[in-house]
This record gives C-alpha cells, structure tokens and sequence, in this order.
C-alpha cells in the first residue's frame, strides 16, 4: 500500500504517466544498458569498483525503461521504475533493490566493496539484463494492453 501511495503522488506530479509505447526509445535504452555493462566490466578489471557499480546499476535500470517503453509508460522516477516491476508486472525486484542501495552508498567516500563481491553482483546484473531483454522480446500486443490495464487500475 506505502508503495501504491507512492506511486500516486509521483502520477499526481506528472513523474509517471502513460504515452504512446516507443519502440526506438525502447531500442535505445537497451543499447545504454549493454554499453554501460560493457563499461562496468572494464572498470571493474582497472580495479574502479565504484564506478564499476555505478554503471552495473545503471546498466540493469536502463533495462527496466526500456520494458516501461516498450509498454508506453513514462516514468522520470528510479524508484518508481523499481517498484512498477513489481506492481506492474509482478516480477522480483529484491535486487534491483539492493543494487540501487549500493549504487547510492558509491556517492559516500566510506564506500567499500569487495571485489569479489562486485563480480557476483556484474553477473547476477548480466543474468537480470538477460532475462528482462528476453521478457521484452516475448511481448504480444495483449499482454501489453494488459499491463497497461494495470497500471491505469492502479491509480483507481
């Protein structure tokens, strides 16, 4: 319920809203999100740990847009973004979640990671980016109406 109230406030601010769905805004969000993962990567082999987690977050968020344009929702929110996985589309956000709380911690100049740990977090990133891709990819027309359906349910 915190996260439904949540969401309203964002809708009454214009922060989220339906539109048209965009197949090239949709196209180039998931390029940003395999560019930033090749990014991290990189970084993460020249030992920038912070940076590297900066981009794998941003690598998995930019996924998320391009499945809410691919559905013709606008969303200028990362937590918005975050929690319509959810209540949109009913799939685990737990790490998303959790990459963003690391994301955020980067900006603290006590921010420590292991590195082994950072690997842990760019593969589970590839595995998420590869699941979302393919849960776009498999898209129909119904299902999209569907979604759409629920978001607009959702400010009922």
């Amino acid at each position: 319920m915190k996260n439904v109230k949540f969401l309203i406030k964002l809708k009454k601010e214009g922060k989220i809203n339906l539109m048209a769905s965009s197949e090239e805004v949709k196209e180039s969000y998931l390029k940003d999100s395999e560019s930033y993962f090749i990014s991290s990567k990189m970084l993460f082999k020249d030992n920038r740990l912070k940076e590297s987690t900066q981009l794998i977050y941003f690598s998995v968020y930019y996924s998320i847009l391009a499945l809410l344009f691919r559905i013709g929702i606008k969303s200028e929110n990362h937590a918005c973004s975050i929690i319509l996985l959810k209540e949109i589309f009913d799939l685990d956000n737990s790490f998303v979640l959790m990459l963003q709380k690391k994301r955020v911690g980067t900006y603290y100049p006590d921010f420590e990671l292991e590195k082994q740990e950072l690997n842990k977090l760019i593969q589970k990133a590839e595995e998420f980016n590869i699941g979302l891709f393919d849960f776009i990819s498999k898209l129909t027309n119904e299902q999209i109406k569907i979604y759409r359906n629920k978001f607009t349910f959702l400010f009922k």
